[in-house]
């Protein structure tokens, strides 16, 4: 299988990890019970002062969540002009795919302790199909 082909795939899964983590993040209710929603409210409630903007822990939270999903949504879109590269001009595609085989292995480390276990799954996935496509254009 071609590195462009390979590519497309991680480009497929980090849209799907993009839209899946917008979709789920966005839905999100409190649903464990009233210790949960006591923690929700008071990260609502709790407001600070800062270069000169009010801004709650919940706007953080949720801020960062749909960075999250739109820093994913962007990788997949740059897989698919990467793929183009790669057919085109593998020693120039190569060192990309690399750094993005090491962002998406800190990031699946990352996640795995401070998240959830599923995330990694994707995170994985796409260091792999990152990784194979690496040994495609070394050929």
């Amino acid at each position: 299988m071609s590195a462009a082909t390979i590519l497309r795939i991680a480009a497929a899964v980090a849209a799907i990890q993009g839209t899946a983590h917008a979709a789920l993040f966005l839905r999100a209710k409190p649903r464990h019970g009233p210790a949960e929603v006591a923690v929700v409210e008071a990260m609502k409630a709790n407001r600070f002062d800062f270069a000169g903007a009010s801004r709650s822990y919940w706007d953080f939270y949720f801020g960062y969540g749909l960075q999250a999903a739109g820093a994913c949504l962007v990788e997949a879109l740059l897989f698919v002009f990467l793929a183009r590269v790669a057919a085109a001009e593998p020693p120039l595609a190569r060192p990309i795919v690399a750094l993005f085989v090491a962002v998406n292995i800190a990031h699946a480390i990352l996640t795995a302790r401070y998240f959830f276990y599923l995330p990694v799954l994707f995170d994985v996935l796409v260091a792999a199909c990152l990784g194979w496509a690496l040994l495609a254009m070394a050929r």
